[in-house]
């Protein structure tokens, strides 16, 4: 099993971050807390205090178009929630 981490980066994200010093990501929809603390942990070389884990339902979208009504769905995924020591960061842009 092929475990996916990519960083969330938004409005929301960014303030839980300088609030909460929490940070989103998109994982695997198969990958579990403990599988999660243990590839953040060894990417990112912090110390994780708590995961929490939730699942986002895929959206229904539709548009109008010269052929008709066209109607589709945006995939779901799986989003975690890493609360990391008290005066710890992770450089997101590092990669960039």
């Amino acid at each position: 099993m092929e475990l996916t981490i990519q960083p969330i980066v938004t409005e929301k994200a960014t303030k839980l971050t300088d609030k909460l010093n929490r940070y989103t990501f998109r994982v695997s929809e198969e990958a579990n807390k403990y599988q999660i603390k243990d590839l953040v942990e060894k990417l990112y070389g912090v110390k994780v205090v708590s995961v929490n884990t939730a699942v986002v339902r895929g959206k229904n979208k539709s548009r109008y178009t010269k052929s008709g009504l066209l109607r589709g769905k945006t995939a779901g995924y799986k989003k975690a929630f890493i609360t990391i020591g008290e005066g710890q960061t992770i450089d997101l842009y590092s990669n960039i």
